[in-house]
């Protein structure tokens, strides 16, 4: 069985992108757990955190003390504190940096609109938990609503661990919640004894979570559809080859329904991808057997060989074309000229622009959000950021003389879509 699941050209109309997780069973399974957790409340998400994840918990005690993450941060190692505080503080600049500002422009004498941006009133984080902890994710998902002056950050995880706990209470945030699952979501959009109901819900999950936000999407907002992890990698004879197929595999350990791609542009001709290719392939074969990756090596071949491709482009334009059709989360220029490329990339959750700059870096540390559109929705959605937490009051300011001026046009234009109070409401200002 080959390693990836696709070698060639990326002129062959190859389609790369994440297949969705979800099923009809899947839909009518997660509309059935939003109709439980309304009807029984905090009695549902008790019990389906025993069936769904094997825990016990008490319906009465869904939500995790403050003490618990106080004496859960007190309990970090402290090389492991320095890094999550190093992160908060990136992520809290970054924000601050991207965080909007009223604007207002005067479009006629007298005339004036504006735009003011204001703070959601109380979100809620789905942070991912169980088998494996994410304080990561409750950052990206926490420290920007508290930049955007979210009044209340509630956050949902499952199994919460003293890591996750210890970055809420980096965070800041005002309430945990030990449940998860589609029965997460819809406590967060619908409130329940608890659980406050929210404005806006974000953060990643699994298919069953991305499903449970798109249906409750009518009751509040919600970030984006995502969902596992997707790389593309395109490159030149000047790539650190080694460090591209280090980028692929770290990638593919995150889900065994990622998607993992390099894209060789030919340069001077057709041989110098097709060695490209060769090298890259060779590479992630040895690191895919390597001892880096053994905990989760089931993972990682099945991602390559479900959703891995090695590809070749005649020129950089047709690479380029390939990531815009593609919209991929990540997307990693290894190129001579990489802001070259990054000016007409168009499609993608986030480019890292050069080789050393480690995707995993804005996993982590660099304070971008790694809060992402997935399966080609970055066509139309941007990554988290503080721009999420906000949304914008407009109004208008008009004085008598221009009341005045206005009041004919605005009549006439009322009176050609037969709306006569309008007409009478304008002229009346004249």
């Amino acid at each position: 069985m080959s390693l990836f699941a696709q070698v060639g050209r990326a002129s062959d109309n190859v389609q790369l992108r994440q297949r969705s997780g979800t099923t009809v069973e899947m839909r009518v399974q997660v509309s059935a757990i939003i109709a439980r957790v309304r009807r029984e409340g905090d009695t549902a998400l008790a019990a389906m955190a025993q069936e769904l994840d094997g825990l016990t918990i008490d319906p009465s005690a869904l939500e995790v003390s403050r003490g618990r993450w106080e004496r859960a941060l007190a309990s970090t190692p402290p090389e492991l504190r320095r890094a999550m505080e190093r992160s908060a503080r990136n992520i809290r600049a970054a924000s601050e940096a991207f965080k909007p500002t009223l604007c207002e422009v005067e479009t006629e004498p007298g005339v004036v609109v504006g735009k003011r941006p204001d703070p959601l009133e109380r979100v809620g984080v789905y942070v991912p938990g169980g088998r494996a902890s994410y304080p990561s994710s409750l950052l990206m998902g926490a420290i920007p609503a508290r930049v955007a002056g979210v009044r209340d950050v509630i956050v949902c995880t499952p199994g919460a661990t003293v890591a996750t706990l210890a970055a809420a209470a980096i965070a800041g945030v005002d309430r945990v919640f030990e449940i998860g699952g589609a029965g997460a979501i819809a406590a967060l959009a619908y409130g329940t004894a608890t659980v406050p109901a929210v404005d806006k819900i974000v953060g990643p999950g699994n298919a069953y979570v991305t499903e449970a936000k798109l249906q409750v999407l009518g009751e509040c907002a919600i970030d984006s559809p995502a969902g596992p992890s997707e790389l593309l990698v395109i490159l030149d004879d000047s790539a650190d080859v080694a460090a591209v197929a280090r980028e692929m595999i770290a990638q593919a350990e995150h889900d065994p329904r990622a998607v993992v791609a390099a894209v060789a542009i030919e340069g001077n001709g057709a041989e110098v991808s097709a060695r490209l290719m060769e090298t890259v392939r060779h590479l992630v074969r040895a690191d895919a057997q390597g001892p880096d990756v053994i905990a989760r090596r089931d993972i990682v071949l099945a991602a390559l060989r479900s959703g891995g491709a090695v590809l070749s482009a005649r020129c950089v334009d047709e690479a380029i074309r390939f990531a815009n059709a593609m919209a991929a989360e990540h997307v990693l220029v290894a190129t001579r000229e990489p802001d070259c490329v990054l000016a007409q990339l168009r499609n993608a959750g986030t480019v890292f622009v050069g080789v050393a700059s480690s995707v995993t870096f804005g996993d982590y540390m660099t304070g971008a959000n790694h809060v992402l559109p997935t399966g080609g929705h970055a066509r139309s959605y941007s990554g988290l950021s503080v721009l999420d937490f906000m949304r914008w009051t407009s109004y208008q300011r008009v004085t008598r003389d221009a009341a005045a001026r206005l009041a004919d046009d605005v009549a006439l234009f009322a009176e050609a879509e037969a709306l006569h109070g309008h007409a009478t409401a304008a002229r009346s200002r004249a």
